[in-house]
């Protein structure tokens, strides 16, 4: 399946099996969408991450959590799409519900939360919210 928008289909994913109570996941391979899975997993918002199969047929199995636990994302959003990107410097990442969220910028350094960039001072496109 093509998708215009990768990233947004695979949060729109996380999304839908958060509403159905599912969980664990899986959402077709690309290197920015395991980065950004990665950081989910480091800040503890999923379990784990792992990826599977090889060429065509890569996947990323997300366990978001145990089974009779709740979900610990409330919101994820996209914030920056195709047809109208969001920029940030380092002064103007934005800060979710007061800290308790992040916000994943992707810099010339690779993506990263909106802490670790405003820390090694640079800026980027803000791709999601997630809190």
């Amino acid at each position: 399946m093509y998708s215009t928008d990768p990233i947004a289909d695979m949060l729109s994913r996380i999304r839908n099996a958060m509403l159905v109570n599912k969980n664990e996941l899986d959402v077709p391979y690309s290197k920015i969408k395991e980065q950004i899975a990665n950081i989910l997993k480091n800040k503890n918002f999923v379990d784990s991450v792992s990826v599977s199969g090889e060429g065509k047929t890569k996947q990323i199995h997300i366990l978001m959590h145990a089974e009779l636990e709740r979900p610990r994302i409330t919101e994820i959003k996209r914030l920056s799409r195709p047809g109208s990107r969001v920029y940030a410097s380092t002064k103007e990442v934005p800060v979710i519900k007061n800290g308790r969220g992040i916000v994943l910028v992707s810099t010339s350094r690779g993506i990263m939360t909106g802490d670790e960039a405003k820390q090694q001072k640079v800026g980027g496109e803000v791709l999601c919210s997630v809190y």
